[in-house]
């Protein structure tokens, strides 16, 4: 961390701000490319910026750790923070979102092996386009499916990680045995979107040209491969 000091010999707060501020705008822009239009890059950037602080509050710089991986961390903690308090999935479409996971769990137990879409849709008597529609609603409202997934599980939150991506810090909890074969057992194109959207962090539009889907499909599979883990998450030990 470099240290800038007054005449006084003080280092001040608004020299280091000004100086880490671009690492803050460089995790508003990299989160910012995974969330819809709606949300506005300055909102995070606003509370990017009061993760900084805290960080700068709470640095020790004789604990032998460098400060930025630190504040990286509180940087990206304050803007998951700030997108949860929005709080906006409507109580329906998060009902309806226990009821694919609830149906999942059914099928998988029934027929020793991940469901498809359809045998989901029938379960839910509901016709395929129909459920599709609600994936598409259920993905919009898991702006951050990882950290929901995460903190429900009982996980450390996104802003715990360090400088881990999303699915290092996704494997690495008490339950890291249980989500390794959950994700194995993925069907194999859900399985490589969660790689290319958690280990190689594309976004939507990237993944969908790798998969040769448009991105609204994208946004389907990912929440279906999502309701699959949170579904075997919930099972018993």
């Amino acid at each position: 961390m470099a240290m800038t000091y007054t005449a006084q010999g003080k280092i001040t707060q608004e020299t280091l701000l000004q100086e880490y501020l671009p690492a803050v705008r460089r995790q508003a822009l990299a989160l910012q490319v995974k969330l819809p239009s709606s949300i506005d890059l300055d909102d995070l950037i606003q509370a990017g910026t009061v993760g900084l602080l805290d960080a700068l509050g709470r640095f020790d710089p004789n604990a032998g750790a460098a400060f930025l991986p630190f504040a990286s961390q509180r940087i990206r903690g304050a803007m998951i923070d700030e997108l949860r308090s929005r709080d906006w999935l409507p109580r329906s479409v998060r009902r309806h979102a226990r009821d694919v996971e609830s149906a999942m769990h059914r099928l998988t137990q029934r027929l020793g092996r991940p469901p498809e879409e359809r045998e989901v849709a029938a379960e839910l008597d509901m016709p395929l386009d129909e459920y599709q529609q609600l994936l598409g609603d259920i993905n919009n409202g898991f702006l951050l499916p990882y950290e929901e997934m995460v903190a429900e599980s009982g996980e450390p939150a996104a802003g715990d990680t360090g400088a881990r991506t999303p699915f290092g810090a996704l494997l690495e909890g008490e339950q890291r045995k249980l989500l390794v074969r959950a994700i194995e057992e993925l069907p194999e194109r859900e399985k490589t979107l969660m790689g290319l959207y958690y280990q190689e962090e594309l976004n939507l539009k990237e993944i969908g040209a790798v998969l040769g889907v448009s991105e609204s499909r994208v946004c389907q599979l990912h929440s279906q491969a999502i309701s699959r883990l949170r579904s075997r998450l919930a099972e018993p030990a």
